[in-house]
């Protein structure tokens, strides 16, 4: 489960070209971008269960952003 997800437009005042996030997940911070298509950009260090946070991401994202 991903503790603390934030999520901030890149630029202000609009949803492009993608969002700035950030969350814990096993006790381990990880950042990264999430484009409009879909695609994550990791900034920080890959999870080892990459697939399965992106699926979160995704989740939390199509919530919150395109509810």
């Amino acid at each position: 489960m991903l503790q603390h997800f934030r999520f901030t437009p890149m630029f202000a005042g609009g949803n492009l070209p993608g969002w700035t996030f950030s969350f814990f997940y096993q006790q381990e911070r990880f950042t990264g971008e999430y484009m409009p298509d879909g695609t994550i950009k990791w900034t920080s260090d890959v999870p080892s269960d990459e697939e399965n946070v992106k699926k979160m991401i995704h989740e939390l994202m199509t919530f919150h952003v395109y509810e």
